[in-house]
């Protein structure tokens, strides 16, 4: 089963505003499903893209002491092909999209942890969860490597695109491309120049760190031969996940 969205129950909606029990009586760290409006906040407030990606969710909402401090995400991807190499097909696994944490106090690799029993619960037959650590943005992955992720390498080098003074990825211009002003004969800075900002420019970004978590013991084994040694952290802070350096 693919990933599908989730709806957070009426009281956890209304817990991700406020401290719905006072801390003596609250559990110190509580995961549930959330709303989009509550990812929504997270990922725009404690999240270094300041997005929510455009794609179905599974919303798992975290609480500290009554206090919503963020949510983990996991979504089906940008890469469609993200599964192959593993022998896997699309609706075989799926990606952990964000990490959008304020000021907490849990380990992140704990948070990540529980997060992952909610997805297998939602879906079941899910076999494989695929996450990238930027380390254009100063991560490594010291989440996963916390959490006994497998680390399988980097990904290859990719282009973006920067107009009216935001970075864009390929990707995503493709989609306004091909939506907005179809035009065959400009490729995506082309396009850029012509129809968003004259000054558009491309960019070089660096492979990021690729990490999998298998769910059952048959592609543990699967991918147990792509394990590499884990990268080390970069002397840059990381901001994945609001105050987490680890990342």
């Amino acid at each position: 089963t693919k990933v599908t969205s989730t709806s957070a129950p009426r009281s956890s909606v209304q817990a991700a505003g406020t401290a719905s029990r006072t801390r003596s009586t609250e559990p110190a760290l509580r995961l549930d499903w959330c709303s989009y409006e509550a990812a929504k906040y997270a990922c725009e407030n404690w999240h270094y893209s300041k997005t929510v990606p455009k794609q179905k969710l599974v919303k798992v909402g975290v609480w500290e002491h009554g206090r919503f401090i963020g949510c983990v995400l996991f979504g089906d991807g940008a890469n469609n092909g993200m599964l192959k190499p593993y022998g896997l097909g699309y609706e075989d696994g799926c990606e952990l999209v964000r990490v959008a944490l304020g000021k907490h106090e849990s380990p992140v690799s704990r948070i990540v942890a529980i997060a992952l029993k909610f997805l297998r619960r939602h879906c079941p037959k899910l076999r494989l969860v695929v996450s990238y650590a930027d380390p254009s943005e100063g991560h490594h992955g010291g989440i996963y490597q916390a959490g006994g992720w497998v680390y399988a390498g980097s990904s290859s080098a990719s282009h973006q695109y920067i107009a009216n003074g935001k970075q864009w990825h390929a990707q995503s211009i493709d989609c306004q491309r091909l939506r907005r002003h179809p035009d065959p004969c400009a490729n995506g800075l082309e396009w850029l120049r012509k129809y968003r900002d004259p000054n558009a420019s491309q960019v070089i970004v660096p492979g990021k760190h690729r990490y999998l978590m298998p769910l059952d013991d048959e592609i543990r084994a699967r991918v147990a031969p792509l394990a590499k040694p884990y990268p080390k952290r970069s002397r840059v802070r990381s901001a994945d996940s609001g105050t987490t350096p680890q990342e």
